[in-house]
């Protein structure tokens, strides 16, 4: 018997994941900064949420055993465009949680936390933070804040390190790519497990090109299924020749470890809207 709260309901993400969660409670609060989502799931109720306000966020988590977070700016930006949303927006989610007693924050990490590691390396879910951007140093800051708030306050977390969750367009995403169904078995499972304390896990799909591993995660029970190879004879083919010496190839982060700091990484990829109507 559970009751979920659900920020960043609007966002593309999201919008996937509100009716699964809807089905796994007995309760789906969503949430996000436009005043409606359209229809509604069955037990699924609304509240127009500003996560950088903790006056917002405190009654927002009322009764709720578990929180997935997901509200953010979504690409590098300026570091005072961040610091609501991304950064303040962290701490008022755990701090509201613990106050009101909720036992786990499934979080929307990302593979920025450590995008400067060379694509070379095979990375764990050990690995030490190396952001590329400022998002990047967002998500290290609330993995660290789900960190301190389960050793001090014994509030479960699972960071879910994100790699690229969206249509497969590029030859980066033969190996970073992350399906929506294998999304929604991800948080699902970081919900469902009997115990998690504070854990980080790639939000990846079972592809055969993929860096990063998960290994150390396994209690979870993820098993991805989809496998971005199914794209690969398409994208190889579209590809321009490799250039190692262009950091938008070498490393993890792709286009954020190119871009300068404040400026959007998404403007150089290409993300296809196709986030699903309820």
């Amino acid at each position: 018997m559970t009751v979920i709260a659900l920020t960043g309901a609007n966002g593309r993400l999201g919008s996937y994941l509100r009716e699964p969660l809807a089905r796994m409670g007995t309760r789906l609060i969503s949430s996000d900064l436009v005043d409606e989502i359209g229809s509604l799931y069955e037990g699924e109720d609304y509240r127009r949420t500003d996560v950088s306000d903790m006056q917002q966020v405190l009654p927002m988590l009322e009764g709720v055993d578990v929180v997935v977070h997901f509200a953010s700016i979504a690409d590098e930006a300026p570091f005072e465009d961040l610091l609501g949303p991304n950064f303040l927006g962290s701490y008022n989610i755990w701090e509201a949680a613990h106050r009101q007693g909720v036992k786990r924050v499934v979080y929307a990490s990302s593979i920025h936390a450590v995008g400067m590691y060379p694509r070379t390396e095979c990375i764990g879910v050990d690995a030490p933070h190396r952001p590329d951007t400022f998002y990047g140093l967002a998500k290290c800051f609330s993995e660290d804040l789900a960190y301190l708030y389960w050793t001090k306050r014994q509030l479960e977390s699972v960071c879910l390190r994100i790699l690229s969750c969206a249509q497969v367009t590029s030859e980066r995403a033969l190996g970073t790519w992350l399906s929506y169904d294998d999304l929604i078995q991800l948080v699902t499972k970081s919900i469902e497990a009997p115990v998690v304390g504070h854990t980080i896990v790639y939000g990846v799909s079972n592809n055969d090109r993929a860096g990063v591993d998960n290994s150390g995660a396994q209690f979870l029970g993820y098993r991805p299924k989809d496998n971005a190879e199914v794209f690969a004879q398409k994208i190889l083919a579209e590809r321009p020749p490799a250039d190692p010496s262009d950091p938008a190839q070498f490393y993890h982060g792709g286009p954020f470890a190119k871009v300068d700091l404040g400026e959007s990484g998404l403007a150089h990829m290409t993300i296809v809207d196709d986030r699903k109507q309820a």
